[in-house]
């Protein structure tokens, strides 16, 4: 039977709901994998005409939701500087090479393809295995700006609740409300721009505490399928206008006491690097990240083995 085509819109921006589950059995992707398949995201995002929304990468499935623009997003300036960084060996682009890459980076298809091998390489080079790691095709939605989309975002953000892996979304570091949280939205990986007019709100804090209450109160509703939020949880922050006071903040990011390779002042942790640097198989530049909510502290991220 032939396959059935994807709805593909390419005359406007349009936000798509993509699904991609493993062709393995049991839950193969763990820390190193979800925090591998999330930096791929990130940097592919970086060249692709996609604006991602949110995302949830679980134990053996992936949700993204991304805004596709059209081929004519960009100036050809503008395709010219990125083509100078997806090639850094250096070389001239002519008008056909600009024309290539404007359908490949406006294609939903090619991004979400461009993420699975790569996914797939890594995950078969580490494994020492071969094959395929995702299963069939994968799902995708095309989803209305607005409501749709809020809807469909808390329902995404609310899949590690559902499966019982954390009692609140911002506890799971592989969702985008937990990556919001967690890191302050790092590197501007998610765009804040919800499709939501009706909230007034242009602060990126104010818009994630609303988006946060629409999550909790969505995340209350006992829909038949899965766990729900905790009610008392949903009660007591109610009462606080579902605000993050800076001590959450901090309980949220203590994840850097375990997961980072150095912690310290920035002259600490430069100095630290410096002198192990050698150790690692990458000669990369490191960046140290600031704590918020601790003042004067950094981390150097651990290279993921």
């Amino acid at each position: 039977m032939p396959r059935i085509a994807r709805f593909i819109r390419t005359d406007i921006p349009t936000v798509y709901h993509v699904i991609s589950r493993t062709a393995l059995n049991g839950f193969p992707l763990g820390d190193t994998e979800k925090d591998y398949l999330l930096n791929l995201i990130k940097n592919l995002s970086r060249f692709y005409f996609a604006d991602v929304l949110g995302f949830c990468i679980m134990s053996n499935h992936l949700h993204l939701v991304v805004r596709m623009h059209t081929k004519n997003h960009l100036s050809d300036e503008d395709m010219q500087a990125r083509l100078e960084k997806w090639f850094p060996e250096g070389r001239e682009f002519g008008p056909q090479t600009i024309a290539t890459f404007r359908e490949r980076w406006s294609s939903l298809s090619k991004f979400i393809k461009d993420i699975k091998q790569g996914f797939t390489r890594f995950y078969n080079k580490r494994h020492n295995r071969k094959g395929y790691f995702w299963g069939d095709r994968f799902k995708s939605l095309i989803v209305q700006n607005g409501r749709s989309l809020i809807n469909l975002l808390a329902y995404v953000d609310l899949n590690p609740i559902r499966a019982g892996i954390v009692k609140r979304p911002e506890l799971y570091r592989w969702c985008s409300l937990g990556y919001h949280v967690q890191t302050n939205n790092k590197e501007n990986l998610l765009s804040m721009d919800f499709g939501m007019k009706e909230w007034g709100e242009h602060d990126p804090a104010a818009i994630i505490r609303a988006y946060r209450q629409f999550v909790y109160e969505t995340g209350a509703v006992d829909t038949g399928k899965g766990k729900q939020m905790d009610a008392k949880i949903v009660a007591r922050e109610r009462k606080k206008n579902f605000e993050i006071k800076r001590f959450e903040l901090f309980c949220y990011r203590t994840r850097y006491f375990s997961d980072a390779g150095i912690l310290g002042s920035k002259e600490f942790v430069q100095e630290v690097f410096d002198g192990v640097k050698h150790l690692l198989k990458s000669k990369d530049t490191r960046t140290f990240t600031h704590l918020a909510g601790a003042e004067g502290v950094y981390s150097m991220k651990r290279l993921q083995p």
